[in-house]
């Protein structure tokens, strides 16, 4: 069954929406993030923003628009929270998160090309009390990374990047990888990405759930190489059926919001996909 955008717009109110952003409730998410920053009305999966959306934006401006569209988890991307931050500097951003009512449940996308930069990952990531890295470790640095995940007990979910991507271009590459490795590294499924490659997101979902840790959450405007970020419902994602997926496997993790279009005015861009999401979800519950 296919939705329409409009008539999820049309439900949710989207008025309503931009004026008190009370649309969005979040799930347990017990693995990854513990108890707190939890929403109360379950709808059995919790949409988040990945801060690269806001890319163009301070992160003071980032937690607003969140709060405004109810999205109470985030993973930063570095402009919002510099990779070589001090723990202090980080300690203050951290208090911004707690001071807004947000869980900072992530960072990323972290590249890790050497072993320093595995080490400064964890280190990062440790500091801000995160659950979970969105990493791309280079192939050889896997043995560290393992050990740095031991040691933490912080979840590594290693991001595909699709076509062009000579690292991690499909989960399945992700999952060949690491299959053998600590549990605790897994996937981010960018299905975007999937679908730019002419696969089905659908099918990766189902058959990597096992390790599946983090989702970015866009629709593209064609599955070509060159597909471009749309708002949700206009592109050739089938969203209902990612999110159908994701209820069928008992996904506990974030659905993180990757909106990378209009970067320099994304508020209502973002508003629309968070209005689709919310529709598509109480038409599935």
């Amino acid at each position: 069954m296919q939705y329409s955008r409009n008539s999820f717009l049309k439900a949710l109110g989207l008025g309503g929406l931009l004026a008190t952003g009370s649309v969005l409730t979040a799930s347990p998410f017990r693995d990854i993030l513990g108890i707190t920053n939890i929403g109360t009305e379950a709808r059995g999966l919790t949409l988040g923003l990945a801060s690269y959306s806001t890319r163009k934006f301070s992160l003071d401006e980032t937690l607003a628009m969140a709060n405004r569209l109810n999205l109470k988890q985030i993973a930063l991307k570095s402009m919002h929270m510099p990779l070589e931050s001090s723990e202090e500097d980080i300690k203050n951003i951290t208090a911004k998160f707690e001071k807004a009512g947000i869980g900072l449940y992530g960072g990323g996308v972290i590249y890790m090309k050497t072993a320093q930069e595995v080490e400064n990952a964890f280190r990062y990531a440790k500091a801000a009390k995160m659950k979970v890295i969105i990493g791309v470790p280079n192939h050889d640095l896997l043995p560290l990374v393992e050990m740095k995940v031991k040691e933490t007990n912080i979840k590594l979910a290693i991001h595909n990047h699709g076509p062009g991507d000579k690292v991690y271009p499909t989960p399945e590459v992700v999952y060949d990888k690491i299959k053998m490795l600590d549990p605790r590294i897994g996937l981010c499924i960018d299905v975007g990405h999937v679908q730019r490659l002419g696969l089905d997101p659908v099918k990766n979902i189902e058959m990597y759930a096992d390790r599946l840790y983090d989702i970015h959450l866009k629709d593209v405007d064609k599955s070509e190489a060159d597909g471009k970020s749309v708002e949700f419902g206009r592109g050739v994602l089938d969203i209902p059926a990612v999110l159908n997926a994701l209820k069928a496997i008992n996904y506990t993790g974030v659905m993180a919001m990757e909106f990378e279009k209009d970067s320099e005015d994304v508020f209502a861009g973002l508003a629309e996909c968070v209005g689709y999401v919310n529709g598509v979800l109480d038409a599935i519950k």
